[in-house]
């Protein structure tokens, strides 16, 4: 009504008849107030369509705002509970087998289901708890009930099922009970080769599937290719023997029992290739059930590290025939060239001497065969510090070894800060400079195969080439007598395995001491041996953690009573199932015997 009562009259009388007095056109007067309402209309009009369009832009501008807010939401944090999956979830499951170099299984997938709570379906609570708890023994029956009868939806219980398990939990005939079909990882050999494999996880989870990670050794350090769709059928084949790996295995723990040892590590290789046929670390795991990584105390007493290329230990007189080899490689020395054994050495407060008395002077041959300190440190005197550690670079022992796992990279060389002639001289028996027994063996195939670096590798292919020549062929010759003259007539005399001649230098390295300087009672022992010598195909490092031979009235720690004859079982074992025919004329066919140099 106020609407009505304020609009303009289109002809007011008031201005109509005063026109019409004055001759004046009324028509003129009702044009102008209908061009006046119609312009006040069209302005009420604009108003009431800004508002609507006011409204409607905050209206999407808060829609906007609250999806964008969720988004955010979603994108920074981890979802709290899985979803279903649909047949075509982005979750790939599949994952290549592993196979040793026979085409056998080492790791491969199994079917099987996980086991998932969704709460809104529990009928009762408690006895569900109870009866779980006493299926599963990791598993409290009150902080089971506390999460059921918890606000939350979904909880999951167990990633893996066995197929006892899953009917046992069945049969509680819970309908909150739910079970998701996967895939997981299985290693039916156990803990058969377990530092190789590594293991494997679960990445991202759904209630219908799971993603396989890799976790540690093959596993994770090939994982982007076991992922991969394209290789699902075609696994990854190894150079692992697994019939020798479990010989090695075997042999390698009954001897680290019987002498006390508290770690051990072996590591078998071809010397013309670098194909690792076994490598085993002890303690071991069973990957099937990985441990997890210690809390407290030192990563090496875990069974998870891996002994043969992630230790790092000083390696004793194994470390005398390089020195030797470089001088012969020099013309220094040759191998009937009499050197000083007297002693003891004295140079910058320290002491160097033998662990026997070898009389005044010996041969260069016998100083391998007797392993004298004095006589490789005076010969590593002639050498000098700068080309003893081009000739160790050359060997592969200043940077990792470049086996194909990812643990590897661990296993760094540790060198002196200062390589000056002291240094020089502890380096040529063994002290000074820490490598890995990987870094021993590898050295050793390169004197065992004429002098030609190899890589050490686990990966199986159809061509293996040698690298660069860092020894001559004659001095590798040379070295090889040398060796096999430590088991004939030095201090492996237990590794002469009847029928394979083995030729091979033992080493004893006493073990740094918390404190500083060195633990005369604890030892890391090694013996690096080549077999069978006139036709070298293999080397074999035994390497013992603190090991000691109680069987006599005094314990011997030395590594000819205990890296020795576990390395001798150890090839006994594995040299028939390599295929070696054993010969037993006695007869070394090396270029160069001891013979030649003894008078």
């Amino acid at each position: 009504m106020t609407e009505t009562m304020n609009r303009i009259a289109i002809r007011p009388l008031s201005r109509i008849i005063p026109a019409r007095l004055k001759g004046e056109d009324p028509d003129k007067i009702e044009k102008e107030n209908l061009k006046i309402r119609h312009d006040k209309m069209r302005d009420v009009e604009r108003v009431r369509s800004n508002i609507r369009l006011l409204i409607i832009i905050v209206m999407f501008a808060c829609i906007y705002t609250a999806i964008g807010a969720r988004l955010a939401i979603l994108a920074s944090s981890q979802p709290a509970e899985p979803f279903a999956q649909s047949n075509n979830s982005l979750i790939f499951a599949q994952r290549a087998d592993i196979v040793d170099r026979k085409g056998r299984i080492l790791a491969t997938n199994l079917e099987t289901y996980s086991l998932y709570v969704e709460t809104r379906h529990l009928v009762d609570p408690l006895n569900t708890s109870n009866k779980l708890a006493d299926l599963f023994d990791d598993l409290n029956a009150d902080d089971l009930y506390s999460q059921f009868t918890s606000k939350r939806k979904f909880l999951w219980i167990k990633k893996k099922l066995s197929p006892e398990q899953m009917q046992a939990v069945h049969d509680i005939g819970e309908p909150g009970l739910r079970f998701g079909p996967r895939e997981t990882r299985l290693y039916p050999n156990g803990a058969l080769a377990s530092h190789i494999l590594g293991g494997a996880s679960f990445g991202k989870e759904g209630v219908k599937s799971a993603e396989i990670i890799g976790v540690a050794g093959i596993e994770k350090t090939f994982d982007n290719q076991l992922r991969d769709p394209t290789y699902a059928k075609r696994p990854l084949k190894l150079t692992i023997d697994l019939s020798i790996q479990a010989a090695v295995e075997h042999v390698l723990e009954g001897g680290m029992r019987l002498l006390n040892a508290k770690g051990a590590a072996a590591i078998l290789m071809e010397v013309d290739t670098g194909r690792v046929i076994s490598l085993a670390s002890l303690p071991d795991f069973d990957p099937n059930h990985r441990p997890n990584l210690p809390a407290r105390g030192s990563a090496e007493e875990s069974p998870l590290f891996n002994k043969a290329i992630q230790g790092v230990y000083e390696l004793g007189s194994t470390f005398k025939i390089f020195t030797v080899a470089q001088a012969l490689e020099l013309d220094l020395v040759d191998p009937k060239t009499k050197v000083n054994t007297k002693g003891p050495i004295r140079m910058g407060g320290h002491k160097i001497n033998d662990y026997r008395d070898n009389g005044p002077e010996l041969p260069v041959w016998q100083i391998i065969t007797e392993s004298s300190n004095l006589g490789t440190a005076r010969i590593a005197k002639l050498i000098g510090p700068e080309k003893q550690r081009e000739f160790l670079s050359s060997l592969g022992f200043t940077n990792p070894t470049s086996i194909e796992m990812i643990e590897a990279s661990g296993g760094k060389p540790l060198l002196p800060k200062r390589w000056n002639e002291l240094e020089t001289m502890t380096i040529s028996y063994g002290h000074g400079l820490s490598a890995t027994p990987l870094h021993l063996a590898t050295g050793y195939a390169a004197l065992a195969n004429g002098g030609r670096l190899v890589k050490p590798t686990l990966l199986e292919r159809d061509k293996f080439e040698l690298g660069p020549q860092v020894i001559s062929k004659e001095v590798a010759e040379n070295s090889l007598a040398m060796l096999r003259g430590v088991v004939t007539e030095g201090t492996a005399s237990l590794a002469d395995v009847n029928g394979y001649f083995v030729a091979g230098k033992t080493g004893t390295a006493d073990k740094p001491s918390p404190q500083g300087g060195y633990d005369r009672e604890k030892n890391i022992t090694n013996f690096a041996s080549i077999f069978p010598v006139h036709e070298p195909k293999y080397v074999l490092v035994v390497t013992l953690d603190e090991a000691q031979d109680t069987s006599g009235p005094e314990p011997k720690r030395t590594a000819g009573w205990t890296a020795v004859p576990v390395s001798a079982e150890i090839i006994a074992r594995v040299a028939p199932l390599l295929g070696l025919m054993p010969k037993f004329d006695n007869q070394s066919t090396v270029g160069v015997t001891l013979s030649n140099w003894q008078e």
